[in-house]
């Protein structure tokens, strides 16, 4: 899945799930992930190439990946995915196909959890 599934709203949202999945093919997802949510204002592909240089990524494969959109179907496949499941916007949550009504709630996550291992 990707980072920016279902903000299709946002203008950088496919850039930048297509630029998370180029750090992802050099091994740095979560590192290139937790820069992004850092920066969530800063999205547009000069920032989102300087967050690739500062992490050291190849920039050479990086930027040809971009560029040459290598990522793009993947990204708009995750996002028709979400738009199937009835995505609406993040967090979204589904436990054993089942969607978990409020995924920030740990007690009731826990507890659909329980019951599920129960059955």
């Amino acid at each position: 899945t990707t980072l920016f599934r279902s903000l299709g709203f946002h203008k950088n949202a496919q850039v930048a799930a297509e630029a998370s999945l180029a750090a992802n093919a050099q091994g740095k997802f979560w590192e290139y992930h937790d820069m992004l949510f850092q920066n969530q204002k800063q999205l547009d592909r000069a920032s989102l190439d300087g967050y690739a240089k500062k992490l050291g990524l190849n920039m050479a494969k990086f930027k040809k990946a971009l560029d040459s959109k290598t990522f793009e179907a993947a990204v708009k496949g995750d996002l028709k995915l979400g738009e199937l499941a009835a995505v609406s916007g993040t967090p979204s949550l589904f436990l054993n196909g089942e969607r978990v009504s409020n995924p920030t709630d740990f007690g009731a996550i826990d507890k659909m959890i329980t019951e599920k291992l129960a059955n």
